[in-house]
């Protein structure tokens, strides 16, 4: 596994570079659009005073490891953390990622702390025409205070909406990936061992 640390960058420069990026990469058929990139930092980290990023490349070892506790393959070859930063605490991690939904990919992000238990989740672009009711607050909220110790899994101890049932199994995979991905490829001991600068 190869990681990169980003700069200290303002959080600001930070935001409108990625803004420029993210406006970039969104499809011009994107159904609902609430968040860009900077704009879900800025709500995740409003008090930090830096996001930086960790781009980490998935060896074979990396790979192995992430598909026996996923259960499946990680579709990407590399993973981008933001991490927030205060002096030298580290107020959190944020991880934008994709779903399949029942056909298009749903962006989202997810917050976590340091310790990685998960503190919001938001739907980022939602492309379907039907479901978007996993972006309201009340389902959302049901993946606050989650772990990797839990099952994170749709019918177990995540309720489904009425309506977007394929939406919300979507959502409770892409949570639960992101908190065994935090744990396997930054909170372990060993990892920072494989940080390049």
């Amino acid at each position: 596994m190869s990681m990169r640390r980003g700069g200290a960058v303002k959080h600001f420069v930070l935001g409108w570079m990625l803004f420029l990026g993210g406006v970039a990469a969104l499809p011009a058929r994107a159904a609902a659009t609430y968040f860009t990139t900077p704009q879900v930092l800025k709500e995740f980290f409003p008090q930090s005073q830096r996001v930086t990023y960790r781009k980490v490349k998935l060896g074979p070892a990396e790979q192995a490891a992430l598909q026996g506790r996923l259960g499946y393959k990680p579709a990407k070859a590399e993973y981008v953390f933001f991490v927030a930063t205060t002096g030298e605490h580290v107020d959190g991690y944020a991880l934008i990622d994709e779903e399949l939904g029942q056909h298009e990919q749903i962006t989202f992000a997810v917050k976590l702390s340091p310790t990685g238990t998960v503190e919001r989740h938001e739907v980022m672009v939602y492309r379907e025409a039907y479901g978007q009711e996993i972006s309201d607050a009340r389902f959302r909220r049901q993946f606050q205070g989650k772990t990797v110790k839990d099952p994170v899994r749709a019918g177990t101890d995540i309720d489904v909406v009425t309506g977007a049932t394929i939406s919300s199994r979507s959502m409770a995979v892409g949570v639960r990936r992101a908190l065994i991905l935090l744990d396997e490829l930054v909170l372990k001991p060993n990892a920072s061992q494989n940080t390049k600068g």
